[in-house]
């Protein structure tokens, strides 16, 4: 199973780590990723990515999971470092990015917690 949550050195959440959680999130195992793409994307190169052991997938088979899971493609391709259409990569471009969740389909319990949860966070860091 791909390691949810994956994080790179600076804390932020990974290609990898994110697919997963947006699979996960879909219900989806990796077999069920390979059978809707009609073999598209393996599954064992789906488990490699989201492992981080493949950190820069092709084009093709971003374009494939995000029309499969309903995310921005431009998305995947900044966070996976390749040149977006904006002609930046996601490390230029990550403040003005949409919230992280976003594709999640979190109730609105769900945002509320998370949103108290953030708050709380910024107040312990403000007195660190």
């Amino acid at each position: 199973m791909a390691n949810e949550g994956n994080n790179s050195a600076e804390g932020t959440l990974t290609l990898g780590g994110y697919l997963a959680s947006i699979r996960n999130d879909r219900k989806m195992t990796l077999r069920d990723v390979e059978e809707a793409t009609e073999k598209g994307v393996s599954n064992a190169y789906l488990s490699q990515i989201e492992n981080d052991k493949i950190k820069k997938p092709s084009p093709n088979v971003l374009h494939t999971l995000s029309e499969l899971y309903s995310i921005s493609f431009e998305g995947l391709m900044g966070m996976a470092g390749h040149v977006t259409s904006s002609g930046v990569t996601n490390d230029e471009t990550r403040h003005g990015r949409a919230a992280t969740f976003a594709e999640h389909n979190l109730t609105s319990e769900e945002e509320k917690e998370l949103i108290e949860y953030l708050q709380f966070i910024r107040r312990n860091n403000d007195g660190a």
